[in-house]
């Protein structure tokens, strides 16, 4: 008998340890971790490199390792760029790990992407800053909301991994309106108000990126400015009152040139950029895209 409590005791402990290395598992070492009980944890190493989607594909400490299925249809790598914040391989990894299953959106990829977009407005400008401000001020809600909910779970528990309401945008718009932290009428600081803000403010940056790309009408003739007020015009002017939009010119009227953008995507000329900016611009329209669809079929695309 005594055997038989030392042995079902042994097991309870590998169990456990399996259970316990498993939360550390980086996500590229887990498939469809979206799909699984495991969370997926986003790690980043400044050796990689990733392709125009967004995927691994290398890394300088196995340089011959390389995902063929990956790069099969991409030949481009996006290296990291040195000496400088933003890095659009860290930006497009991020874009990458918050598509989930089924058309969600996981929220702690997203809100990492959103860090990553701040340095880039941040380069852009000092005077942007009142933007990016009030940005890091919703990954700030959005955060504190999340770690509120996590408080209410045991940290092994499989509801904690299974039920957060904060995991993704669908669970969070969907737990707070059965929750009643939805208001329709007035202003609340819940997270799904909080997170409609961020997704007109990603509309204006994707905007800015398709114009900045250039098209048939020239606007790669056009300045920074210029192409940034015509986007926020678009985007985000029509829900800021008069005083906001006029500080808004004021910032954008103070922007660099356009050959400002160049070094900020470690290129050197238009053309090399332009690859750059469509695989961005790819990956933010997908995002957009499902935040889009979510907040559309709960009637939440006006929270005042």
């Amino acid at each position: 008998m005594r055997m038989v409590r030392q042995y079902v005791f042994s097991a309870v402990m590998f169990t456990l340890f399996l259970f316990l290395t498993s939360l550390w598992l980086p996500q590229d070492m887990i498939q469809d971790c979206e799909l699984s009980w495991i969370p997926c944890l986003n790690v980043f190493s400044e050796t990689r490199k990733v392709d125009a989607a967004g995927h691994v594909v290398s890394n300088s400490r196995n340089n011959n390792n390389i995902n063929d299925n990956n790069n099969s249809n991409n030949e481009a790598v996006i290296e990291v760029c040195p000496g400088q914040d933003f890095q659009v391989s860290r930006l497009l990894l991020h874009l990458n790990s918050s598509l989930g299953s089924a058309s969600d959106v996981l929220l702690e990829p997203y809100l990492l992407c959103w860090e990553e977009l701040i340095k880039f407005m941040e380069a852009l400008g000092s005077l942007v800053g009142f933007f990016t401000g009030k940005v890091q001020e919703k990954i700030v809600l959005i955060r504190r909301l999340s770690e509120e909910e996590s408080a209410k779970f045991d940290l092994l528990s499989t509801a904690h991994l299974q039920h957060h309401a904060y995991y993704s945008v669908r669970s969070m718009l969907e737990a707070e309106l059965q929750r009643g932290m939805v208001n329709f009428d007035r202003r609340t600081d819940s997270g799904s108000r909080t997170l409609l803000r961020l997704h007109r403010s990603l509309l204006w940056l994707q905007l800015l990126l398709e114009k900045l790309r250039g098209g048939e009408d020239r606007e790669e003739e056009r300045s920074l400015g210029t192409l940034c007020a015509e986007a926020y015009a678009q985007a985000l002017a029509p829900y800021h009152p008069w005083l906001l939009q006029q500080a808004a010119q004021l910032a954008f009227r103070a922007m660099p040139s356009r050959a400002a953008l160049l070094p900020i995507v470690c290129v050197r000329t238009q053309e090399e950029a332009e690859p750059i900016l469509h695989t961005i611009i790819t990956a933010i329209r997908e995002v957009h895209l499902r935040t889009q669809r979510e907040l559309e079929q709960r009637n939440m695309l006006n929270l005042p």
